[in-house]
């Protein structure tokens, strides 16, 4: 097996746990406050991944990228983290999140220069669907909608805080 398909194994069975905690943890704390002690948690890896080199030999653009990076990670987490203190189900809100994929498949031939297979577009137009069904669960078999329920209840990103 590829050594990268390890890694993707490794991200499915850490970001599965994850999501488990992070909706945990949006019963104790806000936020804004869970993306701090992330970014925490985060130092504690430091000494198993922290460069040989010096950050001052990278280049101003790879130091403008990786902090990007960071921004947009950080943006993103703080979105998710908000979802589910806001009445989001962890099982309607991180399978929705982990759609990103998606708008890399629409970005990457420009962008990146890289092929797409038409595999992969169906696989992401599979996981798109799976979305859908995911967060429609008010529609019922007849096809009418189902009574709203109340708002800390909503299996959506919207509601109010519990």
């Amino acid at each position: 097996m590829h050594a990268s398909t390890w890694f993707c194994i490794l991200v499915l069975l850490s970001w599965g746990i994850l999501g488990v905690i992070q909706k945990s943890a949006m019963n104790y704390v806000s936020a804004e406050a869970a993306l701090v002690w992330t970014a925490a948690g985060f130092m504690l890896l430091q000494p198993l991944v922290f460069p040989t080199t010096s950050v001052t030999s990278y280049s101003t653009a790879s130091l403008t990228w990786a902090l990007l990076n960071g921004v947009a990670n950080g943006l993103g987490f703080l979105s998710l983290l908000a979802a589910m203190r806001y009445g989001g189900k962890a099982s309607v809100v991180e399978p929705l999140s982990a759609l990103y994929p998606a708008f890399v498949l629409l970005l990457a031939p420009t962008l990146l220069h890289e092929q797409i297979r038409t595999v992969q577009g169906i696989g992401i137009g599979c996981a798109m669907l799976a979305g859908l069904l995911l967060s429609t669960d008010r529609i019922r078999s007849d096809g009418r909608d189902r009574p709203k329920p109340a708002a800390a209840d909503q299996g959506g990103c919207s509601g109010s805080a519990t």
